[in-house]
């Protein structure tokens, strides 16, 4: 029989004494391709003609026909409500976007220890770009998630927050990657997804934009680029 001690006393006496092999005896590159999002403000629909009319409807002895009313001013992805300052209606126009994140097809080195089901990641930087941008008003703040592929929408309780965006002024772009601001649990909550590496996820992008008596109607989008940087090891 071979004695296997001798080769495991050779081990850990190169690596000097008293001391411990690393358990990171792997470290993988996470930096995830590019994540592309648009604000397209042709999405929500709005009604050129009634938005003036609505933003001026008066509402303080019926405060809930900004609710009824919003239906005829925008389409799709937005929901009125009673200023309690102006007593006249406000538009809320949603901003809800989301990219799939496939950590084992993006990352395929990953594939060589699917034997192991959780990963030690840390993230290295959360940044963001505005590459295009067309706006004619400034967009609302806004929060960086991560979520389950079933769940695609920010209000869903099952969405986790990351980190915000400040507003973006109208017309402007950024000439390179803009630090993302983490939430109070934003770096636990986007490590402990990409640590199950081999559950896919969503990033997901969402904000409110209020439009308000005198605003003019939001006419042209907006290009921005989330970048993840990442490394991880057994």
């Amino acid at each position: 029989m071979i004695d296997l001690r001798f080769g495991w006393l050779a081990i850990l006496a190169g690596t000097g004494c008293g001391s411990l092999i690393s358990s990171d005896v792997t470290d993988f590159d996470l930096t995830l391709p590019d994540k592309q999002f648009t604000v397209d403000t042709s999405g929500w629909q709005v009604m050129s003609g009634v938005l003036p009319t609505y933003l001026m409807t008066t509402c303080t002895s019926n405060p809930t026909i900004c609710n009824t009313a919003a239906q005829q001013a925008c389409e799709s992805g937005c929901a009125g409500e009673c200023d309690t300052g102006k007593h006249t209606c406000d538009l809320d126009l949603q901003v809800s976007l989301f990219q799939p994140i496939n950590l084992v097809m993006e990352k395929p080195e990953l594939k060589t220890i699917n034997d192991e089901p959780v990963i030690k990641v840390t993230i290295d930087s959360l940044t963001y770009e505005v590459t295009g941008n067309t706006l004619n008003v400034p967009t609302p703040p806004l929060t960086l998630f991560v979520a389950p592929m079933s769940v695609m929408d920010p209000t869903n309780g099952m969405a986790a927050s990351v980190g915000t965006v400040p507003a973006i002024t109208a017309g402007m772009t950024t000439t390179g990657p803009q630090d993302i601001a983490y939430t109070p649990e934003g770096k636990a909550n986007l490590v402990t997804i990409m640590s199950t590496y081999a559950t896919p996820f969503n990033v997901i992008v969402g904000g409110t934009l209020q439009l308000v008596d005198g605003d003019p109607e939001p006419t042209g989008k907006l290009d921005a680029v989330v970048h993840i940087t990442a490394h991880a090891g057994l």
